[in-house]
């Protein structure tokens, strides 16, 4: 359980960026606020994330933004498909500078300027390659312990690498909580109002969306968008600066075998398959960590975190965030840099 005074610390931060309702301690749910949409898109100024960086692994050769002071204590800011580390975290990154963090925003693979090093790589989409992913950058750039935060395919990755290298990972936040996949089940079929939600997963086990993903990237990609976030008042500017990350020549490889992986409609890379293995045991998440929902999430509908608490074996508090979809950070950014905030002041 965290500590009075730690709690205190914690709710202090909060209060100062966001503004807290009913905050709840470590294993419960409470809402925490964030201002409308509109309001947020109105004040925000262009991103201040500085020079596309790169930093090669035995695999990739990563493009990444740092922010921050040096020897600021380190935070990695996780992105989701098909959203872009700029736009997610143009205003989180910039905040946490100026409290004194670095701030690490590494590209997924397959998107941006990341590659893969060698043609004969499988370009494989699994949760267990993001989360190795994530371990290498940090080794490449000899980071020996950060704060893990994303959302989508980036909380993914963070969960991973928290569960399985929990000594690198000193607090953790995930939005729409434990994301592990349990691929033990992944046929077996969940409530029809969650499987609508994920109509995409089952379009791209098929030829046809595959051919889909090729063919109308941009498209499919603006329609995720508009129904997982659908209160979200993006802007052409922004979706313009997203697409551009779709280019990389291996966006649909990375991104069609992710989804047919997950369905358990495709074998994954032989390189991962220890990890995969303890990834099938749903393994705890010791370290501090704050999980949040969007409460207009379009795809995954919030909760009061009851349902994965029991993944969650440190101290941990679950939050609402009104006005925010899928895409969190980007949408509520005063809230996900709270979380942030809340999950160090934990540790």
């Amino acid at each position: 359980m965290i500590s009075r005074r730690r709690l205190t610390q914690a709710m202090t931060a909060t209060a100062a960026m966001a503004g807290v309702s009913g905050l709840a301690g470590a294993g419960q749910a409470s809402a925490l606020t964030g201002a409308p949409a509109a309001q947020a898109a109105a004040g925000r100024t262009p991103h201040g994330l500085g020079p596309v960086r790169h930093i090669r692994t035995g695999l990739l050769d990563i493009a990444y933004h740092d922010v921050g002071p040096a020897h600021g204590k380190p935070v990695l800011l996780l992105h989701g498909w098909p959203f872009s580390p700029v736009g997610s975290y143009a205003e989180v990154a910039p905040a946490l500078a100026r409290r004194g963090y670095r701030c690490y925003i590494p590209y997924l693979r397959g998107h941006g300027e990341t590659r893969f090093r060698h043609a004969d790589t499988f370009r494989s989409g699994e949760q267990a390659a993001l989360g190795q992913d994530l371990i290498d950058f940090m080794d490449a750039l000899r980071i020996p312990r950060a704060t893990f935060a994303g959302y989508d395919w980036g909380g993914r990755a963070g969960d991973v690498a928290a569960a399985l290298w929990p000594e690198r990972c000193t607090g953790l936040v995930s939005v729409n909580g434990y994301l592990i996949q349990n691929l033990a089940v992944a046929q077996e079929p969940i409530a029809p109002a969650l499987e609508e939600g994920y109509w995409y997963f089952f379009y791209f086990t098929t030829e046809r969306g595959l051919k889909g993903l090729q063919r109308n990237r941009e498209d499919l990609a603006r329609v995720v968008w508009h129904r997982n976030s659908p209160q979200w008042q993006f802007t052409e500017a922004e979706f313009e600066e997203a697409a551009r990350l779709w280019g990389n020549p291996d966006y649909v490889d990375v991104v069609i075998h992710s989804y047919r992986h997950r369905l358990a409609a495709a074998p994954g890379d032989p390189r991962y398959a220890e990890l995969e293995r303890r990834l099938l045991e749903l393994p705890k998440i010791t370290v501090p960590a704050v999980t949040l929902d969007g409460q207009a999430d379009g795809v995954i509908p919030p909760t009061d975190g009851s349902g994965y608490a029991a993944h969650f074996t440190g101290p941990w508090t679950h939050h609402i965030v009104p006005n925010a979809g899928h895409n969190l950070p980007q949408e509520q950014p005063e809230a996900f840099t709270s979380a942030i905030l809340e999950a160090d002041a934990m540790a």
